[in-house]
């Protein structure tokens, strides 16, 4: 299990200030690593949820997606209970559920992943997922669309013009006045701090 230390996130330009804990799904609905796929298959569907965390003596070591069940058993023509979780999950990253969803958002794109484990005083007490953050925050749909927009030049934004709102791709923090600079989206403290290319 990956723990990210909770810390205080630079966001004040936010309209939304909920946490992590405010929008997570618990209680974690778990299945132990010699359970096979077609066990943690039906419990999903009982529980229509899109993944299980893997405990191993009440200590989470891994996350089965119902994605992973697909690849690693129906897409190879493998017998579901013959495959153990063990076999197909993938580790788990893991916020503090007095972060902001603005830093959940952060990790989940960092990590290129759709669900975060939750703690709370270091046990594992929900799991947060990209959906439930975007369903919290449309606003940041609306910037990702944008920036995807402004990249492939839909927008017509030159060098020097384009400042939204969105994560800084130097330092990771939010900014309501990001600029984008060859290809990535710095905010105006890590351009201030940018060597001048006339140097």
């Amino acid at each position: 299990m990956v723990k990210k230390p909770a810390r205080q996130h630079a966001d004040p330009g936010m309209t939304t200030r909920l946490l992590v804990r405010d929008i997570m799904n618990s209680p974690v609905v778990s299945a132990a690593p010699s359970d096979s796929i077609q066990k943690i298959a039906k419990i999903m569907k009982e529980e229509k949820i899109g993944s299980i965390i893997v405990m191993d003596k009440d200590k989470p070591v891994g996350l089965v997606t119902d994605f992973d069940i697909v690849v690693n058993g129906v897409a190879d023509d493998i017998k579901p209970s013959e495959v153990k979780a063990s076999d197909v999950m993938n580790e788990i990253q893991t916020i503090e559920s007095e972060e902001s969803i603005t830093e959940a958002a952060r990790l989940l794109r960092k990590h290129n992943i759709k669900r975060l484990g939750v703690v709370y005083k270091n046990r594992l007490v929900g799991v947060v997922s990209a959906s439930d953050v975007i369903a919290v925050t449309p606003e940041l749909v609306d910037v990702v669309s944008e920036k995807a927009a402004i990249i492939r030049g839909e927008l017509g934004l030159g060098k020097s013009s384009g400042k939204i709102s969105g994560f800084c791709d130097e330092c990771g923090e939010w900014s309501d006045l990001l600029q984008y600079e060859d290809g990535r989206f710095i905010c105006n403290e890590c351009l201030s701090e940018a060597p001048s290319s006339t140097e």
